[in-house]
C-alpha cells in the first residue's frame, strides 16, 4: 500500500489527456480530490526531452499525492522514465493500458499492452523495481474486445507484483467509451484479488459515485468526465458519502469555480497563450446559463483577461437576479 489512504472518502482524479494539468489538479483539490493523476505522459517522450514533456507534469507542493501516468512498450525505457522522475522527487507511478486512442496503441502502448500480458507483467515489474511496488499502480479495461478478456489476469499480476493499486475502467478498448461501463466486473475484480481497487467509468455525477461503490464494493473510484463538466462533483460525492445535504446554488457555485480556474491557470500554466485555453474552459462552463448561446459566442473569441472579467461580471448580474 503507499503512503496514502486508499478509501472511498478519499476520491481520485483521473489522467484526462489535455486537462489534467496543474490549475485543474488543484482545483479538483479544492472540492475534495483526494489523489490526482497527471494526464498520461510517453516515457520515450521524457527520455529524449525531458523539458519539453516535463511540463505536462509540472507540480507543488500542495498538488500531493501526485500520480505519474506514463506509457510506452518497453520495460527498460519505461523503468529508465521512473528513475528520471524519482530524481525529480515524483514518488508516484501509474502505468497506462487502457487508452485506445490508435496513435497509442499502434506503438505497442496503452491498451494495446492487453493483447501482451507478459510484455506487461515486465514493464510493471520493471516500474516496481524503481519505484518500489507500493508505488506503482496501473489503469486498465476488461480487455482488448469480447475475445480479448483480461482484466481477471491483469488484477492477478498485478497481486503477485505487490501493486499500490488498479483502476479498472470496465469497457473494452475497442469500444472506446460507448455502451455502459459495465460495474459488475469492477465488483467480480474486487472479491478475486486483495489489491487496492479504484473504480473507474460513467462516474458522470456525486450520485453516480455512490451507486458505484455500492455496486462494486471498490476501495476508493476516480472521477474523469464528470470532473470536467463539474470539478465541485468531489465535495457533493463527500457530502453524500457523510449523508450531508448538497443543497446550494449551483449557478453561484459555477461562477466560483470558473474565477479559481481562471486564476489557477494565469498563475500556473505551462502553455505559451493561456488566454487560448481559458476560451474554450469558459465556454464551457458557460454552458447552461440563461443567454448562454451568446455568452459562449464571446467566450471562443476573447483575446484578453479583461474580457474574461467582462464575461464573468454578466454571469454574475444574471445569477444575481
Amino acid at each position: 500500500m503507499p503512503e496514502f489512504p486508499i478509501s472511498k472518502d478519499h476520491p481520485w482524479l483521473a489522467p484526462i489527456a489535455g486537462f489534467s494539468d496543474l490549475p485543474f489538479r488543484l482545483l479538483c483539490r479544492e472540492f475534495g480530490c483526494k489523489v490526482a493523476v497527471t494526464e498520461m505522459v510517453s516515457a520515450k517522450g521524457l527520455l529524449h526531452n525531458p523539458k519539453e514533456n516535463l511540463r505536462y507534469i509540472k507540480t507543488i507542493e500542495q498538488d500531493s499525492p501526485l500520480v505519474v501516468q506514463l506509457f510506452g512498450d518497453d520495460p527498460q525505457i519505461m523503468a529508465d522514465a521512473v528513475k528520471l522522475l524519482k530524481d525529480k522527487n515524483y514518488k508516484y507511478f501509474d502505468l497506462n493500458s487502457g487508452c485506445p486512442v490508435k496513435k497509442v496503441t499502434k506503438t505497442g502502448a496503452g491498451a494495446a499492452l492487453l493483447k501482451d500480458l507478459k510484455k506487461l507483467n515486465n514493464i510493471l515489474e520493471s516500474m516496481a523495481k524503481v519505484a518500489g511496488a507500493e508505488n506503482v499502480g496501473i489503469k486498465t479495461r476488461l480487455g482488448w474486445d469480447k475475445q480479448c478478456v483480461t482484466y481477471i489476469h491483469v488484477g492477478n499480476i498485478v497481486q503477485k507484483l505487490g501493486l499500490g493499486w488498479i483502476t479498472l475502467h470496465p469497457r473494452f478498448a475497442k469500444q472506446g467509451f460507448s455502451g455502459k461501463a459495465d460495474w459488475y466486473a469492477t465488483y467480480e475484480l474486487k472479491q478475486m484479488i486483495k489489491v487496492p481497487i479504484i473504480a473507474s467509468g460513467d462516474l458522470f455525477t456525486a450520485e453516480d459515485g455512490i451507486r458505484c461503490i455500492r455496486e462494486t464494493h471498490a476501495d476508493s473510484l476516480m472521477f474523469a468526465r464528470g470532473a470536467l463538466k463539474n470539478p465541485a462533483i468531489f465535495m457533493e460525492y463527500l457530502n453524500l458519502l457523510k449523508g450531508k445535504s448538497s443543497l446550494y446554488d449551483k449557478n453561484k457555485l459555477k461562477i466560483d469555480i470558473i474565477k479559481l480556474h481562471i486564476e489557477l491557470i494565469k498563475r500556473y500554466s505551462e502553455v505559451k497563450n493561456p488566454i487560448f485555453k481559458i476560451r474554450g474552459i469558459l465556454a464551457k462552463y458557460i454552458r447552461g446559463f440563461k443567454g448562454s448561446k451568446k455568452l459562449r459566442e464571446r467566450a471562443v473569441k476573447v483575446n484578453s483577461f479583461e474580457e474574461v472579467i467582462q464575461i464573468i461580471k454578466l454571469l454574475e448580474e444574471e445569477v444575481c437576479k
